[in-house]
């Protein structure tokens, strides 16, 4: 699985949280925040990226909601707030400035501006593309295939003058 940079240089800071014992599985393995991420088919790191971003009650919240969701948690007890807001707290916080907005988290740390700069860049090489292949067309040729040909010669009319 690979990783975007950004989440790549913050991977160390949210190993407290990944690593963090959740209960036993079915099997009675540790259930630890990495495995039900996971197994949840996200990407660990990119949402301990997002969780950390978020407001602390909507983390909990989602968090909560995933590991609750988990199937084979038989050793996990009910109180899935309690220990998703314990787990959480494991979370690195962002000051103000520096925490991105959920929304551009999603966009797996791509800002919304860059998103529209792209556009406007691949438009403007498309439109560019379709002006240089326009004027290097060939002008366009009557078409000539399905026109009699004449193979008369018309006569010359002798000259009302003669000696001309």
């Amino acid at each position: 699985m690979t990783q975007s940079s950004p989440v790549a240089r913050l991977s160390v800071e949210f190993d407290d949280f990944l690593y963090a014992p959740i209960g036993e599985d079915n099997n009675g393995m540790v259930l630890r925040v990495l495995s039900v991420l996971a197994r949840s088919d996200l990407d660990p790191w990119q949402e301990a990226a997002n969780l950390a971003g978020l407001p602390e009650k909507y983390a909990t919240a989602r968090l909560a909601a995933l590991i609750s969701a988990l199937p084979g948690r038989a050793s996990v007890p009910a109180g899935f707030g309690m220990i998703a807001s314990r787990l959480i707290a494991l979370l690195p916080r962002r000051s103000g400035s520096d925490a991105a907005s959920p929304k551009v988290q999603a966009v797996a740390g791509v800002a919304p501006k860059s998103w529209a700069i792209m556009f406007v860049v691949f438009m403007a090489l498309a439109l560019g593309a379709q002006l240089i292949t326009a004027n290097n067309q060939p002008p366009a040729k009557a078409d000539t295939a399905g026109a009699p040909v004449s193979t008369t010669v018309s006569p010359v009319a002798p000259s009302p003058f003669p000696g001309q």
